[in-house]
Formats: C-alpha cells, structure tokens, sequence
C-alpha cells in the first residue's frame, strides 16, 4: 500500500509526481483553514491560561468573546478550546492526507458550527454570524462530493466512471 502511494524503490519521486498533481486548491485551502483553527484556538487556551500576558490584545478582535469565555470558566473554557483545536489540527492532518476519517471529521465540525452559527443568529439574535452559514454550507458541499480512492478524493463523476474498480485492482497489483 505504501508502495502504490509513494512511488516505488527506483524511481520514488513517481508517487510524489503522481500524489502532486492531484491536489486541488480546494483542498489545499480547506487544510490550510482548519491548520489557522487549530492555531487560533492554542492562541485563545495561552491567553486564557496566562491572563495579562503579552497575548492578551487578542480581545480587541472580539471583547465580548472574553466575556463568555469567563462567564464558563478558565478551566472548562480552556478544555473546550483544547477539544476544538485538537478536532481542528487532525481534520487539517486528515484532510492533507487525504483520507476518509479527516474528511468526515472536516464534515462534522463543519456542520457543528452551523448548527453553533443558526442558534447565535436565533437566540442572541446576532445576525452576524449568519455569514458563516452559507460559506460553511459551500464548504460541506465540497467535501460531500468528495469520496476517497486510492489515496486521492475524487469526485462522484470519477466514481461512476468505473474508476473505482480500476484503481482497487491496480492497489493491490502494485
């Protein structure tokens, strides 16, 4: 399997080739959105953790988001953004390996912060966070419509096509 992925013993830029060409920006960008998430929420659990410290100017980007995070707790606002950096950091590692789990765990902290965005929008009647709604659901959409095959997503079109079966044969003829 690993051969059929990174190229084979003589030659093993092929795989490097072969796994290059397939990347899509798309892909390339949601990775790089939820590496920045990841990041973001180490940054919020240090200033949380170490109030008064240097970092602690990243409240003017949202005041009332310290505010909410004291009205929880230091300890549990910490582990919850602990949670939501680490779901962040292995969907980016999924997603840049391609495989299924990181698309589906993109998938379910996509569809989590819908969900978190609808009811912010209803209950503390915050219209602003309906932006996220319809670049959250495009961002679903895309990786819906992606399936995993041979160490590659593919689209739906690809998998109807037959090449699914090809590509199983030829995963263990290599």
């Amino acid at each position: 399997m690993f051969l059929a992925i990174a190229g084979n013993s003589r030659n093993p830029s092929v795989g490097l080739q072969m796994n290059q060409s397939y990347r899509s920006v798309a892909r390339i960008l949601l990775v790089i959105f939820f590496a920045a998430g990841a990041l973001v929420c180490l940054v919020t659990m240090l200033t949380l953790a170490f109030p008064g410290s240097f970092l602690e100017s990243i409240w003017r980007l949202k005041p009332e988001a310290r505010v909410q995070f004291q009205e929880i707790g230091s300890g549990a606002s910490i582990a919850l953004m602990a949670t939501v950096g680490m779901a962040c950091g292995l969907a980016a590692v999924g997603l840049a390996r391609r495989t299924e789990w990181g698309r589906r765990l993109a998938i379910g902290i996509l569809a989590a912060n819908l969900v978190g965005d609808s009811l912010n929008a209803l209950l503390r009647h915050d219209p602003k966070t309906l932006i996220g709604l319809p670049i959250g659901a495009l961002m679903i959409w895309y990786l819906v419509k992606k399936k995993k095959l041979s160490g590659k997503i593919v689209s739906r079109s690809r998998r109807r096509s037959g090449e699914e079966s090809a590509a199983r044969t030829s995963k263990y003829i290599r």
